[in-house]
C-alpha cells in the first residue's frame, strides 16, 4: 500500500488537517485506530470493506466517519484508490451543522452529509482527473463552497490543547474550572464541536499516547501505570476495546493506523 499526504491550502487549514491518497494495488488489510478526528473517505477505485470476524461489508464509495469507539479492520481489494479527508478537532462545523454527537462510533454514507448529485460529481472528477494534484484542486474547490462562515469555537480549541499536553493526567472538571465556564455549557460546545463528550475524547487520546510509548516503556504493567492505571487487567481491558487485541498480540502485528 502507498499512502500519500497532502497538506491543505492555507484558506483550509484551520479547517483540515490533511488528505491522505491511499492506492493499494495488492491485497491488503489494515487496522485503523480510533483518533480525534472526523475523516470522510471517497474511492474512485476499487473496493473498501470493513471485516467483522470472517466476513467483510463493503462500504459505500463515499463515506463520513465519525469518532469511534474501536479499532476497525479495513480491507482494500487490488487496484483500490481512495482519499481520506482528515479534518481538525474543531474544523467540522464550518461546513455543515449536523449534530456531530449523532455520528460518534458510526460511519455513513456521504450522501447523509452532503446532496447525492455533488457526491457524485465529486467521484467522477476523481476517476477522470489523471493526477492527484488535479484531485486536490477539485476537492479543496467542494470544500471551499461549503464553508459555512462558522468559526472554530476558541474555548473548546484551548481545551483541547489542554488535553493533548497533559493527557493521561487530564481531569475533565478541574478543566472546566480553569476555563471559567459551567459543566454543562462546556459539555454541550464541546460535543457540538468534537463530535464526542470531553471523557470520551481524552480517552482516545489517552490511548493512543499508550500506544505511542510502547517502544520507550515496553513493559505492559509500567505502560499501565504511567498512563493512569492502577493494575495492568484494567488497562488490559481497555486497551483491547481500543485495538481490539491484547497488548501482546497488538505489539507484534504488522499494520495499524
Amino acid at each position: 500500500m502507498q499512502l500519500i499526504q497532502h497538506p491543505p491550502s492555507e484558506e483550509l487549514r484551520p479547517y483540515i488537517k490533511s488528505y491522505k491518497i491511499v492506492e493499494s494495488p495488492r491485497r491488503i488489510t489494515n487496522r485503523v485506530l480510533p483518533q480525534t478526528s472526523f475523516s470522510m473517505v471517497i474511492r474512485y477505485r476499487g473496493e473498501i470493506s470493513c471485516l467483522n470476524g470472517a466476513n467483510g461489508r463493503p462500504l459505500e464509495p463515499a463515506i463520513f466517519s465519525g469518532l469511534q469507539r474501536s479499532a476497525r479492520i479495513i480491507h482494500y481489494s487490488p487496484g483500490t484508490s481512495a482519499i481520506i479527508i482528515v479534518f481538525t478537532e474543531t474544523g467540522l462545523p464550518a461546513f455543515f451543522r449536523r449534530p456531530l454527537h449523532e455520528l460518534f462510533g458510526r460511519s455513513v454514507p456521504l450522501e447523509e452529509v452532503f446532496t447525492t448529485p455533488e457526491v457524485a460529481a465529486l467521484q467522477d472528477q476523481f476517476t477522470a482527473s489523471r493526477s492527484h494534484a488535479r484531485r486536490i484542486e477539485s476537492l479543496e474547490r467542494f470544500l471551499m463552497q461549503k464553508l459555512t462562515g462558522v468559526r472554530n469555537d476558541k474555548l473548546i480549541s484551548i481545551a483541547i490543547d489542554r488535553i493533548d499536553a497533559t493527557g493521561v493526567n487530564i481531569r475533565i472538571k478541574a478543566l472546566i474550572k480553569e476555563l471559567y465556564v459551567s459543566q454543562d455549557t462546556f459539555e454541550k460546545r464541546f460535543r457540538k464541536t468534537t463530535g464526542a463528550t470531553p471523557k470520551q475524547f481524552s480517552h482516545i487520546v489517552k490511548m493512543n499516547s499508550a500506544i505511542s510509548r510502547y517502544k520507550s516503556v515496553p513493559r505492559f504493567a509500567d505502560l499501565a501505570f504511567e498512563n493512569g492505571y492502577y493494575d495492568q487487567s484494567h488497562f488490559n481491558k481497555d486497551f483491547k476495546l481500543f485495538t481490539g487485541q491484547t497488548p501482546t498480540d497488538f505489539f507484534q502485528s504488522p499494520r495499524f493506523w
